[in-house]
Order: C-alpha cells, then structure tokens, then sequence
C-alpha cells in the first residue's frame, strides 16, 4: 500500500535507480518470496550501477572523445604494426598511474586518433578524467584565453586532467607564442599527469618541428623520455577499407 509513495519518496531523494528496481520488483511476483535483505541490497546494487553509469557517461561527455572507440574494438588483425602485447599492457593503466606518457606515430590513417580514444575510453571507464584536443585547435584557444583572461584558467584545466589527449602534433608551423603555450603545457604535467601524443611525424623531426632549440629541448626531454610508445605502419585503413567494400559492391552486382 505504501509502495507508490516510497517510489516518489525515492525518486525526491535522486535515488532513480532503486525506485526503478523496487518498481521492477512489484512487476515481478518472484520477488515476494526474497527476504528483506535480499530484496534490499537489489535495490542498492541497482542504485550504485545506475550511478556508475551516469558518471561514465559524464566523463565520456567531458573527454569529447573524437572516435567512439574501446579497446575491445580495435582490430589486431590489421597490418599496422601494432603490438598486441604492449596495446593490452597500456589498457591497464599502470602508466596512467605512474604518470607516463604515451607516444602514438605513423602514416595517416593507420589508426593514431582511434588507439588514442580507445585508451581514453578505457581510462574513463577506469573512473579517470580524460580530454581529447586536437593541437591546431587547442593552441588557437589558448591564443584567444590570452586576450581575455582565461589564458591562466585554462592552463590549469588542461593540467588536472588526468589523460590529456593531443592528436595531430606537429601539422601545423607554430609561432613563438604557440612553442611557450607547449612548454607551459607539457610542463604542468610533467610527473603528475599522463599525455597521449599522436603524430604523423616521426618523434625525431619534433625538435626540428619545434624549432626553438631551447624550447624544444625543454619539450622533448619532458615528454619523449621515459614515454611508451606505438609506431604504427603500413596502408591507410581508411582506404584499405573503402577499397574493400568497393569490392564487395561489385561481387554483389
């Protein structure tokens, strides 16, 4: 009789998922001959599930991931030069831990963006805060935080986060205001965070790429030493796949 009440009662206090649960259970005439622990600790793992997911789903919101990728997609078939072994040791996180970074290369197309999100992924599941930047866009930011006062904020957001994903390094020239804005970055998280870096230059064109030599001394000591590294191979995946399915288009004409 005073179940209904209960639910909204739930429901007032944000406790979605065990109203959920015990209207589950009024459905279900199996759940009368539960005891009240039982049937009470249905309601609370129903509740903490719910509030997991939620909170997954906020960290996901939040990395703004660029491929909708996980680990348990990526293809290791694929001739690319991926090393398994390697790919699920990172999955784990132990260098997330240590504050490691992470160094992704190769041709385009080879997959740098989607292993990169798939870690990401993984480490939001893994109740981690993660943010995915693409540079170009991320140093034109900073550019326009400097004029109005939210150079500082932003800095320290970008150092907080616990992944922070730069894709696309080094395709754009930087300007000298561009190389600080690097320095300040890779600086802040320095043995305190993890950064993933993928690039379609090969690490030792970085320095060139930099071109301060200071500055890219500074850069390359903090973030290339000691980082975990995947150098990626081969034919475009994009156009491997495209050409496949042209294929399978004419085998079904």
């Amino acid at each position: 009789m005073l179940t209904h009440p209960t639910t909204d009662r739930l429901r007032e206090l944000g406790l979605t998922g065990m109203a959920r649960a015990l209207e589950e259970q009024r459905r279900h005439a199996d759940a009368v001959d539960l005891g009240f622990e039982d049937r009470l600790a249905m309601l609370v793992e129903r509740e903490a599930l719910e509030r997991d997911t939620r909170r997954l789903a906020t960290r996901l919101r939040f990395a703004g991931l660029r491929q909708q990728a996980t680990p348990e997609d990526v293809d290791h078939r694929a001739a690319r030069g991926l090393d398994r072994a390697l790919f699920q040791k990172l999955t784990g996180g132990e260098w997330i831990e240590r504050h490691q970074d992470l160094l992704v290369t190769g041709p385009t197309g080879t997959g740098k963006t989607w292993l990169s999100c798939a870690l990401g992924h993984r480490a939001c599941r893994d109740n981690r805060s993660v943010l995915y930047q693409r540079v170009p866009r991320l140093l034109e930011a900073l550019g326009i935080a400097r004029g109005d006062g939210r150079y500082a904020r932003m800095l320290k957001s970008l150092a907080r986060v616990q992944v922070l994903i730069l894709d696309d390094w080094a395709i754009t020239p930087l300007t000298a205001e561009q190389r600080r804005d690097l320095m300040e970055i890779v600086d802040d998280r320095h043995d305190r965070a993890s950064t993933i870096v993928t690039s379609q230059v090969p690490v030792e064109l970085w320095h060139e790429h930099i071109g301060n030599p200071t500055i890219a001394d500074a850069v390359l000591d903090r973030l290339v030493h000691g980082a975990n590294r995947i150098e990626l191979k081969g034919e475009s995946m994009r156009k491997l796949r495209a050409a496949k399915a042209k294929l399978d288009e004419g085998a079904d004409t």
